[in-house]
This record gives C-alpha cells, structure tokens and sequence, in this order.
C-alpha cells in the first residue's frame, strides 16, 4: 500500500489549491482515505475523510464550506480542494488510508494504518 500527496504549494490568502492522494498497489475505492495537516509547531489535526465505497465525508469545522474531498476511482486518486484558504491552513498535509471515517466524528491519526510524504501548502501574503 502506497500512497503520494502532492499538489501543495505557496498560495495567497484567499487562493485555491487541489491535493491529489494517489494511490498504487491497491484499489482506493476499497480504502477509507483520511487529509491530515500538522501546522509548525502543533500536533497533527484530522481535515477530512472519505469512508469506502458510500463516500461518507466528514469535514472538520475550520474547513468546512471551503475544503471539498472527492474521488476519481479512474484514476485511483483522492482530491482535496482548498478554496478561500487561509493562512491558518499552512502546514504539511498528508493522506492516510484504512481508517475510521463518519459524517459525525473527527478522525485522529493513531486510527490510519497507512501514510504517504506529505505535500506542504504555504498561505501568505
């Protein structure tokens, strides 16, 4: 089980960014897939996830309305889009897979089996 985030970068405040998660190896479709973020000097923090097969997302609430998860099973890739970010959303930010995801709960690390190197995401000015 492998997994790659990529697609971060610098960003102005208000800026847009889309992490791709891509998955080899395995099927993501079969996998609850989990965005982590861990700012400079915080521990690392659930973003959002997508439980397998139903979709069930869950959101945390300094994201929600602004970040959006999906999936291309064609491409066997999870999406994050980033929309109106801030610059409290800098940090590196890591996919996770065989987890715990429900529309009503955060998710926490120590629940995710499998990581890939993060992707860093810098909003400023």
């Amino acid at each position: 089980v492998q997994l790659q985030a990529s697609g971060g970068g610098l960003v102005q405040p208000g800026g847009s960014l889309r992490l791709s998660c891509t998955a080899s190896g395995f099927t993501l479709d079969d996998y609850t897939i989990g965005w982590f973020r861990q700012a400079p000097g915080k521990e690392r923090e659930g973003v959002s996830c997508m439980r397998r097969r139903d979709g069930v997302t869950w959101y945390a609430s300094s994201v929600k309305g602004r970040f959006a998860i999906s999936r291309d099973n064609a491409k066997n890739t999870l999406y994050l889009q980033m929309n109106s970010l801030k610059p409290e959303d800098t940090g590196i930010y890591y996919c996770a897979a065989e987890g715990i995801c429900s529309s009503l709960a955060p998710i926490y690390d120590e629940e995710y089996d499998y990581w890939g190197q993060g992707t860093q995401v810098t909003v400023s000015s």
